[in-house]
């Protein structure tokens, strides 16, 4: 019989919980959503306003994966629907995640959180900016430190605060609080930075995707700021053969990183952190902290 639980006055019907999901540690879908219940606060501040997309994976990260934007059959009437401009439908309709109910709900499909660099109430309208940095074998995550540090360093020259995150994969993500920009400018901007990178650090930056130019250096994706494209949550969980998550962490731990191995981090790890630094990407959330695009 499937557990009914109730979350803030819902009822929930929270499937398979001993179902092994991560074969490589044993992890079930029982202690996934005990990690997204005790990770809630910090991850739905960062989910709040932004329509959800969704890379979901209930067999685990070995069996089926698939993209979904549309709230999927099922969806309980209480969960919040945004109506959201489409260039090809007129509109399309995303949910938005704002409470623990709807976080566990959506947690029990088994889904990586993806969200825009906009929130729903000012559609293409950016308030971050990202960049994706992506390693290309042989480069690891300590490249992508060195690529990161150069893109503060250049960032504060222009009057923005950046944070830093893992991907819960390869690379790193390198965010900025913004005020409002349409996200035109805001991916013309990036652009440019990217291939400023490129120009200063040439044996190990390409701002380009072609794969033949990455072997050795480290992708600046800046394509992630157009307003159809989506970047993977903080504290999400990835489908990966062991689940990590895409983790805040200190310029500290960034400048004095050596193995790409110490900048990994899985669930068990989560809790300590925020225990140790709180949010690390508070000023994310924090509109006091937000600056204008140059």
């Amino acid at each position: 019989m499937t557990p009914i639980t109730e979350v803030e006055g819902r009822r929930l019907a929270l499937s398979n919980l001993d179902k092994v999901l991560y074969a490589t540690t044993g992890t079930t879908k029982g202690e996934v959503l005990h990690y997204y219940a005790r990770t809630a606060d910090p991850l739905l501040a960062h989910l709040a306003n932004r329509p959800l997309s969704f890379l979901r994976y209930p067999d685990g990260p070995d069996g089926q994966r698939f993209f979904t934007k549309n709230p999927p059959p099922g969806t309980p009437s209480w969960v919040r629907i945004a109506e959201l401009p489409s260039s090809t439908a007129g509109t399309t309709r995303q949910l938005v995640v704002g409470d623990l109910a709807t976080l566990m709900w959506a947690a029990n499909l088994v889904v990586e959180f993806h969200t825009p660099q906009w929130q729903a109430d000012a559609p293409g309208c950016a308030d971050r900016l990202v960049f994706d940095l992506d390693p290309g074998a042989p480069a690891t995550a300590v490249e992508c430190c060195a690529v990161a540090l150069w893109l503060r360093e250049r960032l504060d020259a222009d009057g923005l605060e950046s944070c830093v995150k893992t991907s819960g994969s390869k690379g790193l993500h390198l965010l900025v609080p913004l005020e409002r920009t349409p996200s035109a400018e805001v991916s013309a901007y990036a652009k440019a930075l990217a291939v400023e990178a490129e120009a200063a650090l040439p044996d190990l930056v390409v701002h380009r995707m072609n794969r033949s130019l990455r072997p050795g250096k480290v992708f600046v994706d800046h394509s992630q700021n157009a307003a159809a494209k989506t970047t993977a949550a903080p504290y999400t969980l990835r489908a990966m053969a062991e689940p990590t998550v895409s983790t805040p962490v200190t310029w500290e731990e960034i400048e004095s990183c050596t193995a790409a191995e110490r900048l990994v981090f899985r669930l068990d790890d989560i809790a300590g952190r925020l225990d140790r630094y709180g949010d690390l990407l508070s000023p994310l959330t924090d509109p006091g902290r937000a600056g204008p695009l140059p």
